[in-house]
């Protein structure tokens, strides 16, 4: 039996969280409904006064110094409350934004899924193929900018030595790779549950910086997302991309958005590292830490290419920056690689975002999406806050 996670606030909250403006979400029974909260001191204040969706507050202008600077609010209860269920239930940090995400950005995720197409998403073969092709385009992609002529220069050689990869087309070409991760209202929160489908033998979590994206394109912070993805299922044909990506509960974001404000800003957020940690019930532990300042593309040419002239998101949207980590490490057998067992603890940090901690189920056994944008539409109203959405 798979016992709930036991989290502090200590634990999943910045290392500089009483400097931070940190927004997220939660469930709260007295209400009967989610409320968009402003975390201050451990506390979570209802900001349903100020916006009764995460979409619409982030919509405000200059909304970071306002909340550092707002009294009077509601005070549903502490973080530490909502983490261990009582009347609180912590929720993925945003609503109604697109939930996106970028592709092959780093270097090793390149590799990775150019072996996963080579395995034809076996497992058994990934090791005889990565033993083989990474010491020639590893070697090749790092530091490459993608788009560069240095880019067409690796491209020039590569597709000559008959090593060229879709992946690498979108890793290091003009053009980044950007699909729709989730539905909105789909993604699961910090504690939560995430799902690997029944189908998949052969997957993995995927450790991501989260851009905030306002429907005018601006950037306004930054959280941490799970990419949950079917290494087995993407390998046997890029086409059911879909279909590793998009599942029950295979999205995690969180624990909560930290706006840019003070000393917090997009330089700061591209010196991050993020650090990876899966514990299973068998023991297993695997660990891995990795730069975003190792990204080929700048997460704001990221942004600009997710949302622009040709593409609007009105009710704003997310981005994964792609996965930083592609974790090989031995599990089943030798050369089989990693590949989640149920009950695994996963673990993303880093100091500046704090630390989203999910365990994994199948996505058949965790709870079923049912609360979306209509029934969120009908809940707001019920509580007479259909003039704040």
């Amino acid at each position: 039996m798979i016992t709930a996670l036991m989290l502090s606030a200590e634990e999943v909250l910045p290392e500089d969280a009483g400097r931070a403006v940190l927004i997220g979400r939660v469930w709260a029974d007295a209400t009967g409904g989610p409320c968009p909260v402003l975390v201050r001191n451990g506390r979570l204040l209802d900001l349903t006064s100020v916006s009764a969706t995460m979409s619409g507050l982030l919509e405000i202008d200059g909304i970071a110094g306002q909340l550092e600077a707002v009294e009077g609010l509601a005070d549903l209860g502490t973080l530490d409350d909502a983490l261990a269920g009582r009347g609180l239930h912590l929720l993925a940090p945003i609503d109604l934004q697109a939930v996106k995400a970028a592709g092959v950005t780093f270097a090793d995720s390149m590799v990775e899924r150019v072996i996963e197409e080579q395995a034809k998403g076996d497992s058994g073969r990934a090791q005889e193929i990565r033993d083989r092709l990474a010491p020639v385009i590893g070697d090749s992609l790092r530091g490459v900018v993608a788009g560069s002529e240095k880019a067409r220069e690796v491209k020039r050689v590569l597709q000559g030595m008959g090593l060229w990869s879709q992946y690498l087309e979108v890793g290091i070409g003009p053009d980044a790779e950007v699909f729709t991760k989730a539905q909105p209202m789909a993604s699961v929160g910090c504690g939560a549950d995430v799902g690997i489908h029944p189908i998949s033998e052969w997957n993995n979590p995927e450790p991501e910086v989260v851009l905030v994206v306002r429907s005018d394109g601006a950037i306004l912070g930054a959280t941490l997302g799970n990419d949950v993805n079917l290494r087995d299922v993407e390998g046997r044909s890029a086409l059911l991309l879909g279909k590793a990506k998009d599942n029950n509960a295979s999205c995690s974001v969180g624990p909560f958005i930290r706006l840019f404000h003070g000393g917090f800003d997009m330089a700061a957020l591209e010196g991050v590292r993020v650090s990876l940690r899966v514990t299973g019930e068998d023991g297993f532990e695997m660990t891995g830490e990795s730069d975003l300042a190792a990204i080929s593309r700048k997460p704001a040419e990221l942004a600009r290419q997710m949302l622009n002239r040709n593409h609007q998101y009105p009710d704003g949207a997310v981005l994964f920056l792609g996965t930083m980590f592609a974790p090989v490490k031995d599990r089943r057998g030798v050369g089989q690689g990693f590949t989640h067992e149920v009950g695994d603890v996963v673990e993303i940090a880093t100091p500046l975002l704090g630390r989203l901690v999910n365990r994994v189920r199948r996505t058949d056994d965790c709870p079923e999406w049912t609360f979306g944008t209509r029934e969120l539409m009908r809940n707001l109203v019920a509580r007479g806050l259909g003039d704040r959405i």
